[in-house]
């Protein structure tokens, strides 16, 4: 028969906490003052692996909106890490393309509700409105679910269910670096731009952008420059429209067409991807301050190479690794839909080594 993780190996997922010098150790516990053991309370309730399915196992899936770019992986990871260790069942799922494919994530998302095994789901949500069915489907079979990444605060049930991610006003934190490059350049003045696929509908995006733009307008106004630059994040402030079909070669024309950009700010993986391609191919890395948000490995390459002078990453790992626990608290303990803020960490050459040595980023 599989052993399922013991007290210990709960401890040593959550926090890789040791108790082996405790008895030892002056003021030891291993009573409540319920009078209850610790050693008994820790143990997984004997219904847990029977949850929904009655099959012996948990099964979880976790469903992303684009697979294909290689954000996603260490949130994969981080998802693989949590399910070893509390002996979940994990089906790793997504939309196949390089760019956000959200009918494609629905279409799977729609299979898989349907699925008789499935104890537990985990989704990004990146456009509003679009998941509220197969929610309701799944709170009507009394499945749980959490959501990663990208934030739907209209989502239907929404104070009943947690989420893992960044806020996307932590664009912010790219948008004050990005100004701060162009003031610290010397520029006399030019365009900075913040191109986007809008028409994708992605609303987490659409906000980092608008984010950013603030921040960009706050930081050079209190400079006292904010008059010598033209700063341009479209009509409605969530970016100027760029192919999401042919990124790369949309913001060359876009940067070309312009003739004085001398910053650039991008909202997402495959965007920033783009942005540090458009400006290596032009030979503008010590003219253009470029900055995006999301973190990879081609992204850390383009840091490097000096195409991007800094990203945002929103430690991906923990978007995978904290709904997995969240979903098995809630099966086993009862425990509420509890949020977690990845926050976004600023990674420019001067850390660049520093990250993605574990999968994490």
């Amino acid at each position: 028969m599989r052993q399922y993780p013991t007290r210990v190996a709960l401890a040593t997922a959550l926090l890789f906490a040791t108790g082996s010098a405790a008895s030892a150790q002056s003021g030891a516990l291993d009573r409540a003052v319920g009078g209850y053991s610790f050693e008994e309370a820790a143990q997984e309730a004997p219904e847990t692996r029977d949850f929904n399915s009655a099959d012996g196992r948990l099964t979880f899936a976790i469903v992303t909106h684009t697979a294909g770019n290689g954000f996603f992986d260490p949130t994969y990871v981080g998802a693989r890490v949590a399910a070893d260790a509390f002996g979940i069942n994990l089906l790793m799922l997504g939309s196949e393309a390089a760019v956000d494919d959200i009918p494609r994530q629905i279409e799977i998302l729609n299979q898989l509700i349907q699925d008789p095994t499935i104890d537990g789901v985990i989704m990004t949500t990146p456009q509003s409105g679009a998941y509220d069915d197969m929610v309701r489907t799944l709170r009507e079979r009394g499945i749980p679910i959490a959501t990663t990444n990208s934030y739907d605060p209209n989502l239907a049930f929404r104070s009943a269910i947690s989420h893992t991610g960044q806020d996307a006003s932590a664009a912010a934190i790219g948008g004050e670096a990005l100004a701060q490059c162009v003031l610290d350049s010397g520029a006399a003045g030019g365009s900075i731009i913040f191109p986007s696929t809008t028409t994708l509908g992605n609303v987490e995006v659409n906000q980092r952008v608008t984010a950013a733009f603030e921040a960009v307008v706050t930081t050079l106004n209190a400079a006292g420059r904010l008059q010598d630059f033209q700063v341009d994040a479209g009509p409605a402030s969530i970016g100027v429209d760029v192919d999401p079909n042919n990124v790369t070669n949309s913001i060359v024309t876009l940067i070309e067409s312009r003739g004085d950009v001398v910053g650039a700010f991008a909202a997402n993986a495959f965007v920033t991807t783009s942005l540090g391609t458009a400006v290596g191919q032009l030979d503008k890395g010590d003219e253009i301050c470029a900055f995006g948000f999301d973190l990879g490995p081609a992204q850390r390459d383009m840091i490097e190479a000096g195409h991007l002078d800094g990203a945002l990453g929103q430690q991906p790992f923990l978007q995978g690794f904290w709904p997995v626990l969240q979903l098995y608290l809630e099966i086993d303990r009862g425990i509420a839909a509890a949020n977690l803020d990845t926050r976004a960490q600023l990674v420019t050459s001067e850390t660049v080594d520093l990250v993605g040595q574990r999968y994490e980023n």
